[in-house]
């Protein structure tokens, strides 16, 4: 399985102690040159800045076609627009991405795509943790991720939590 990631998945993970879910579920994750940059050397001394420059399980990789690379970047960050370009190039089963804008790209450009609450719903159900809402409630309180009442309730209803 191909796997391509964007920061945010990563940095929300390490930020609430769940990094170790990525290699558990997909194996190898690939990201671009700009998200392990974001990550690692612009988040120096941030969660997953060293875990991810340590990582065995992490695979960086150059995006060839800078071309639409800089035409998404005027809508989108780096990161996200070489997340969704590599995975493109790469025929990647699925790119981790949780940015609304990003998810309207990935699906124009037709790469599949899941977020964070998607990785934690197949973590769960792969029995790799035993609970999503104490992870989201995790994810409100210690990463500022934002999550609004009604989605809260429909994971926790998909994982059944509720």
């Amino acid at each position: 399985m191909i796997v391509v990631s964007d920061t945010s998945p990563i940095i929300n993970l390490a930020a609430i102690g769940q990094l170790h879910l990525l290699p558990q579920l997909y194996g190898t994750v690939i990201i671009p040159q700009s998200v392990y940059n974001e990550i690692v050397v612009a988040g120096i001394g941030q969660p997953g800045a060293k875990e991810i420059a340590d990582a065995m399980w992490v695979e960086v990789r150059t995006v060839v076609d800078r071309t639409l690379v800089l035409s998404l970047e005027t809508e989108l960050d780096s990161g996200e627009a070489e997340a969704i370009v590599l995975a493109a190039e790469l025929g990647a089963d699925l790119l981790l991405i949780d940015e609304r804008k990003g998810r309207v790209t990935a699906n124009r450009l037709q790469v599949n795509y899941i977020g964070l609450l998607g990785i934690l719903i197949s973590a769960k159900h792969q029995g790799l943790i035993t609970s999503v809402t104490h992870l989201m409630d995790d994810l409100r309180n210690i990463a500022n991720f934002w999550i609004d009442d009604a989605l809260y309730a429909h994971i926790s209803r998909i994982a059944e939590e509720l």
